[in-house]
């Protein structure tokens, strides 16, 4: 982290601000999306429980992962930065759906798409930042984030164009069940 941090040490810390803000902001989304996925009836979003849980556990780690290389560079984990402010606006639509109530699975997991979209561009452009600086340990660190969040990404796009046609075309809740084969 040091080489990409070289040039401009505030701006590396607000970028990592940024994303763990963000994803400060996603363990929330999770917590509320599998409190609210356990309470259905439905089988199929029932299944994808584990996942959702494990997706959130590496959401935290993120977090704890952000934390320290912040630290490690001299900067306050809990600093608000220009970066981390923009993150809480953006982030409190997202939040409005998720947290404040709504119970409709379709809007949650589109929420949850919209996040996981944004998710994935940030470590992408953490990781083009690392190449571009030569940063071979940042480089790896972002590449293996991304591609847990890769894996966010593709699990949510499924369950939303599942839950999708089932409003729209009646198909059955086999379905949903089916939207991340085991």
């Amino acid at each position: 982290m040091q080489k990409l941090a070289q040039v401009n040490k505030d701006k590396a810390i607000d970028l990592l601000n940024e994303r763990l803000t963000f994803e400060r902001a996603s363990v929330k989304l999770y917590d509320s999306i599998i409190q609210k996925v356990g309470r259905t009836a439905d089988p199929g979003l029932l299944n994808l429980l584990g996942q959702l849980r494990e997706h959130r556990n590496q959401e935290k780690e993120h977090e704890e992962w952000l934390e320290a290389q912040i630290r490690a560079l001299g900067g306050d984990a809990h600093a608000e930065t220009e970066m981390s402010r923009l993150i809480e606006i953006e982030s409190r639509g997202l939040e409005q759906v998720v947290l404040d109530g709504d119970q409709n699975p379709a809007h949650l997991f589109h929420a949850l798409l919209t996040a996981e979209l944004v998710d994935n561009a940030g470590w992408q452009l953490l990781l083009e930042l690392a190449d571009e600086a030569d940063d071979a340990e940042a480089r790896e660190a972002f590449r293996c984030r991304l591609h847990e969040e890769e894996d966010h990404l593709v699990l949510t796009r499924q369950v939303v164009e599942r839950l999708t046609r089932k409003e729209l075309l009646g198909s059955s809740d086999e379905a949903v069940a089916a939207a991340h084969p085991t």
